[in-house]
């Protein structure tokens, strides 16, 4: 039987990590640990909440006396960790924060697997879930491939970096058997709206202005979430011990093109004027390390494990906004409080 721990199992990525396993493999144990820090939310999982293969665990993994004691008490023998501090524009103001989740509190999950497991390494998995932004930068052209050096330039992505090579110094150092995935942007329901499009769908809907960072040419490769979930699944599943896998969605946009689009969709979704949310669009300051462009060479997952994503943007983009549409209470119960102070601060015009 597989006893699988999944951490940040309630925030944006991890709660659909989480359903997904909780519904296709009633046979697994699931078991989601999340701090429940201002991302993470159980109303996202409120659909799987009673099922019984699943078992919320509240705790943090930056405490490993505690994630020492739920290795011992409950044996897992498979990690998907997820668990992180992930929004760059935070990792600027305090990149200490950054330090504590995503390094020592992954060096804290690995010591604990290493510590339980001892050299008995038959059926267990340490599953670490990264970032495309640990490659750096890119130009007009190239992609990242699995074999991208290494190159971060936000003390997020140099945390995740950190965490990433830890995985692997484990591996080689300690034989922990591990698999990590670098992602590129993920969107859809259920992401906290610091991020781009829940940050400007919930602003439309304040008639609120529409940050864009310098001249909004920035470009990202954009992944719907549950895209991303199955591909978790599957390199959970069938990924190789010891290789990284590049998860991308095909799918690059330059931020005011894909503003642009969103403003586009909100008007006719909430019956505005066309133009109206278009003209919310406000440019601000630049952040400092702002990366120009990234994109994702796939190429691996695909024709080695047979994942390709499944959701167009447009219909991504159309399926998110309607479920914000949908979940407005949600929407005003996260954005409450001191999101407000941050906002405020973090978005303030030249």
């Amino acid at each position: 039987m597989n006893t699988i721990l999944i951490t940040g199992g309630a925030g944006f990525i991890g709660s659909h990590v989480v359903r997904l396993f909780v519904e296709k493999y009633p046979d697994y144990a699931i078991y989601n640990l999340d701090a429940l820090t201002y991302a993470g939310n159980l109303e996202n999982l409120k659909d799987v909440e009673k099922a019984s293969n699943y078992t919320f665990l509240k705790a943090d993994i930056c405490d490993a006396e505690t994630i020492q004691s739920l290795f011992k008490k409950y044996r897992f023998n498979k990690v998907i960790h997820l668990a992180a501090e992930s929004h760059v524009d935070r990792s600027i103001t305090d990149p200490l924060a950054f330090l504590k989740t995503n390094v020592l509190g992954t060096i804290n999950l690995l010591n604990a697997a290493k510590s339980i497991w001892k050299n008995d390494f038959s059926n267990k998995l340490f599953y670490h879930v990264s970032t495309d932004e640990v490659y750096g930068t890119l130009g007009e052209s190239g992609l990242f491939t699995e074999t991208t050096s290494y190159n971060p330039n936000s003390p997020y992505s140099a945390s995740k970096a950190s965490s990433d090579h830890f995985v692997r110094a484990y591996g080689e150092t300690y034989g922990l058997p591990y698999i990590i995935s670098n992602c590129s942007n993920n969107y859809g329901p259920n992401q906290f709206p610091e991020k781009l499009i829940p940050l400007f769908i919930h602003n439309i809907l304040q008639n609120k202005s529409l940050p864009v960072y310098g001249n909004g040419n920035y470009t990202r490769d954009w992944l719907y979430v549950i895209d991303h979930a199955i591909a978790i699944n599957i390199v959970f599943h069938k990924g190789k011990i010891s290789e990284t896998y590049n998860i991308g969605g095909c799918n690059e946009w330059k931020n005011i093109d894909l503003v642009k689009l969103l403003c586009k969709l909100m008007d006719v979704k909430i019956n505005k004027a066309e133009g109206s949310s278009e003209r919310l669009i406000t440019f601000v300051k630049d952040r400092p390390g702002h990366d120009l462009r990234y994109a994702i060479d796939a190429t691996k997952i695909r024709h080695q494990l047979g994942w390709k994503p499944r959701v167009t943007f447009e219909t991504g983009l159309s399926n998110t906004i309607d479920w914000y549409l949908q979940n407005k209470e949600w929407l005003n119960n996260v954005t409450s409080g001191k999101y407000q102070e941050y906002y405020k601060k973090q978005y303030a015009t030249n």
